[in-house]
């Protein structure tokens, strides 16, 4: 068997090994890609629940006087109106406007935040805020600390009541509660996630991860809860037309071109890249249906009336709504009503545009 001694590892990977897991090399962490299969695991999130280790994601507080400021000097987003307990999604910018990353901010108090940041970017991001500190600001890389779990799809409360919580569950989006119970582990609970589902995200201290993670697995027989990997979590993400980190959002990649502008606020005083992302854009980003046979791998060139007018940035099948589609990123000017495809090895797949989100939950 593999060691993958060379790989980092989340405190669930024994866990993973024991479920069947099917460990592969994921930015230098050895993660599950999947269990069952990436269709049965996608099904089970849409359907029923899911349950995913997302340990690997970074922690990064941030605290002092000025930690108000600071944030708000950081990242596009506007953080004046976050009260205690509100997750607010964001990105941090170079000054050329290109993403450093796109972060969650967790607002404790005035003076303390968590950001958290993809884990492939944690070093750079964690180097990139303590760079730029100010006055009364100390940031602190409390990765190793953390574990981190997504309990997510339209029965995530069937499997919290079966596993026993103490505390109040988040009932908004993007609110927190920091002091939960739950299968007698203290835990934060966020209704947060990546899938276009409903759900919560938990994170306890790492130790206390496996059990957390037993727990919830027995709590989930309940409902048929499966166990999910990188796979579905990627499929899910894409049929809900989120942005991935080096795929639609990238140091070559802007936020608003990734038509993030609910998280873009150029009204605000000021934030790092912020002159850049006032200037004109040049491309877009855009929805692909498949009418050919075949899948758009990433780079796969994008055609409109015959011209190359852009690359995709994901793509594959979206089973929630049946077909391949894709992600793209593409001139500004190209024709909605043109006449599209993608070029995979040479071979050209017609296309037709597709407005996105691919996949919304009822």
């Amino acid at each position: 068997m593999e060691t993958f001694d060379n790989l980092k590892k989340t405190p669930l990977f024994e866990t993973h090994v024991a479920l069947g897991g099917k460990i592969v090399d994921f930015g230098g962490w050895a993660l599950p890609v999947q269990y069952s299969s990436i269709l049965d695991e996608c099904k089970a999130v849409r359907e029923r629940c899911g349950l995913f280790d997302v340990s690997h994601m970074g922690e990064v507080d941030v605290y002092g006087a000025d930690a108000y400021a600071f944030i708000q000097k950081m990242v596009t987003n506007d953080v004046t109106t976050m009260t205690p307990g509100r997750c607010r999604y964001a990105i941090m910018c170079y000054e050329d406007g290109g993403a450093v990353d796109d972060v969650l901010i967790y607002k404790y108090a005035d003076d303390h935040y968590m950001l958290i940041v993809n884990a492939g970017n944690t070093d750079k991001d964690f180097a990139w805020l303590s760079e730029h500190t100010f006055g009364d600001v100390k940031v602190v890389n409390n990765s190793a600390k953390w574990g981190q779990l997504a309990l997510q799809g339209p029965q995530h409360q069937a499997v919290l009541d079966a596993a026993g919580f103490e505390g109040e569950i988040p009932m908004k989006y993007y609110t927190f509660n920091d002091k939960m119970v739950v299968a007698g582990i203290p835990c934060l609970v966020s209704r947060t996630g990546y899938t276009g589902e409903d759900g919560v995200e938990l994170y306890c201290a790492a130790e206390d991860t496996p059990r957390l993670h037993a727990a919830l697995m027995e709590a989930g027989k309940v409902v048929d809860m499966l166990p999910c990997g990188l796979g579905a979590r990627d499929t899910l993400r894409f049929e809900a037309s989120m942005p991935l980190y080096g795929h639609e959002l990238s140091k070559d990649i802007n936020p608003v071109e990734c038509d993030l502008g609910f998280a873009i606020k150029l009204n605000k005083e000021d934030f790092i890249g912020i002159e850049a992302l006032r200037q004109t854009r040049t491309r877009k980003r855009i929805g692909l249906k498949l009418v050919g046979k075949g899948i758009a791998r990433p780079d796969a060139e994008v055609l409109c009336n015959g011209e190359v007018v852009g690359i995709v940035t994901s793509g594959g099948p979206a089973p929630a709504v049946g077909g391949n589609y894709a992600m793209a990123l593409v001139s500004i000017d190209a024709d909605e009503n043109g006449k599209w495809a993608v070029s995979v090895r040479g071979r050209e797949i017609e296309c037709e545009f597709a407005p996105m989100p691919f996949y919304k939950r009822k």
